[in-house]
């Protein structure tokens, strides 16, 4: 028998979205039947899926079974040893988040993160106010719980706090910056390329051997930065929504 194992119930979308949500990650073509049964046996209306965009097959089979593709994420990875990392701009201080600076952080990620273009904000189904705190709940709960974040780094300019990122480890060999995001009112001044300057140095620290970064397809000045810093691209993910109603 085939189990999707890796498909749950989501109870932070069900509490902002007001409806029943699961997530699956990794869909594979043999999967699907068992992941509708998942949905339809736990009265699922809202379902998040993402799949590799190296299964073709899956996507469009996905695709005729009322799924309805809403992002594609890339992501980059860089061996830490090896190449030196670069220095950071003499003018932005990059350092871990403090304790007292959660809801900051929160408020910071609320403006980055307005209208972004993430597959959240792209199902019109969903509510814009909703879709614009999910990040702000990302930013401020990866301050707080370890379970959300293993380290938060933040860019500070002035004594004013401008940018942040996330920091996860996944083991020995990876680690991830899931989330960071930059004050509009600063962007495209290498807010952004000392962050990521300032996780490469986390992480090294920390004796992980790789880091991963992702973002949209479609974000290609972030990409730049990446390839700059002697990342390479790795892999691709579709995220499809699906409504059971």
């Amino acid at each position: 028998m085939i189990v999707a194992s890796n498909i749950r119930l989501s109870a932070i979308d069900e509490e902002r979205f007001g409806m029943r949500t699961a997530r699956v990650e990794s869909v594979t073509l043999n999967q699907l039947s068992i992941i509708d049964e998942f949905c339809r046996s736990n009265a699922v209306k809202f379902l998040i899926a993402r799949c590799d965009a190296a299964e073709l097959q899956t996507a469009q089979a996905m695709e005729t079974q009322d799924f309805r593709l809403m992002d594609t994420l890339v992501y980059f990875a860089r061996q830490i040893a090896g190449a030196p990392i670069p220095p950071i701009a003499e003018d932005i201080k990059v350092r871990p988040v403090r304790e007292d600076e959660a809801d900051a952080i929160g408020a910071l990620a609320a403006k980055a993160f307005q209208g972004y273009g993430g597959h959240y904000h792209a199902d019109s189904r969903l509510d814009r106010d909703q879709c614009d705190a999910v990040y702000q709940s990302w930013a401020y709960r990866s301050c707080v719980s370890q379970a959300v974040a293993d380290g938060v780094l933040v860019a500070e300019q002035g004594g004013r706090l401008i940018g942040f990122s996330t920091l996860k480890v996944h083991n020995p060999d990876e680690g991830e910056v899931p989330l960071y995001g930059v004050d509009p009112s600063v962007q495209g001044q290498g807010i952004g390329r000392g962050l990521i300057i300032g996780a490469l140095r986390w992480f090294e620290e920390q004796g992980v051997a790789k880091m991963f970064i992702s973002t949209q397809v479609t974000n290609v000045a972030s990409q730049k930065v990446w390839v700059r810093l002697g990342f390479e691209p790795s892999h691709a993910y579709y995220t499809f929504h699906k409504w059971f109603d």
